[in-house]
């Protein structure tokens, strides 16, 4: 077996530089060709747009992409199909590499249970912010007779009356039931025939009355004028608080009925 010399220095340094240019080729064929090999180094793809597809869709392209996944965690979202998908991580746009996990936020599939707060005798603004508060959506606003004007006086779920601490899902659409302001209050219908609109207008709206629908007739009085009105004036005649009447205007031009 032949042996190499060591017998001078130029000797040594040679094997020396033997053995490092070995180590060196090792070296880069593990990083620059081994392990592209095995990890796909330099091959990446994007993470697809997920958002508010059904799992059976984001499953499909998912598997497309020869991306895993995996459902990380489910929360209840108003509107929401169950089971559709809300987040994920690595977020959509990510630049991954194939065969990476993406992990999956969905809708859950029912909706917790929370309690009604007590929002009777709040302000409508108030209660709404409430609602808000405990995952609850505010449907609208129903007004009934009552002096309390822009207080909630009763909670429904649809047409159902609720009460405060009634476990409910979360999510629900509450109305809100609120004071108009008026109550049962009624007063004499006051007589604004022969008065201008405007004359009309102001006195109604002083009584805590409005003009409802305008009907414009041709007659020989002056444009402007009252000719009529429904409810009528009478000794009899009451009208409740908040409520509207009609009224017939002379147009001062033409004839016939015009209907705005």
């Amino acid at each position: 077996m032949s042996k190499f010399s060591t017998n001078s220095k130029s000797d040594v340094l040679v094997h020396l530089g033997i053995i490092v240019s070995i180590i060196l080729v090792f070296f880069f064929a593990f990083f620059f060709v081994y392990l592209p090999w095995t990890t796909n180094h330099g091959e990446s793809l994007k993470v697809p747009n997920l958002k508010g597809l059904t799992y059976e869709e984001a499953e499909n392209i998912l598997d497309e992409n020869d991306l895993d996944y995996e459902i990380s965690d489910s929360i209840f979202v108003p509107g929401a199909v169950p089971l559709s998908i809300i987040a994920n991580y690595p977020k959509s746009g990510s630049n991954v590499k194939s065969g990476r996990k993406i992990y999956l936020t969905v809708a859950s599939i029912s909706a917790p249970i929370v309690k009604m707060p007590n929002i009777i005798g709040r302000s409508t603004s108030s209660a709404k912010n409430q609602l808000l508060s405990s995952g609850l959506i505010a449907a609208g606003e129903e007004l009934i007779p009552a002096l309390e004007e822009n207080t909630v006086l009763k909670i429904k779920i649809g047409e159902r009356e609720i009460q405060p601490g009634d476990d409910i899902p979360k999510g629900s659409k509450i109305t809100l039931v609120v004071g108009d302001g008026y109550g049962n209050q009624k007063i004499d219908v006051p007589n604004v025939v022969g008065m201008t609109y405007d004359e009309a207008d102001i006195l109604l709206s002083g009584l805590g009355l409005s003009v409802g629908t305008i009907v414009y007739e041709a007659s020989d009085k002056a444009p402007g004028t009252v000719l009529r009105q429904r409810p009528a004036s009478g000794d009899e005649e009451k009208i409740k608080i908040g409520s509207t009447v009609n009224l017939w205007v002379t147009s001062g031009e033409g004839s016939g009925d015009d209907n705005l």
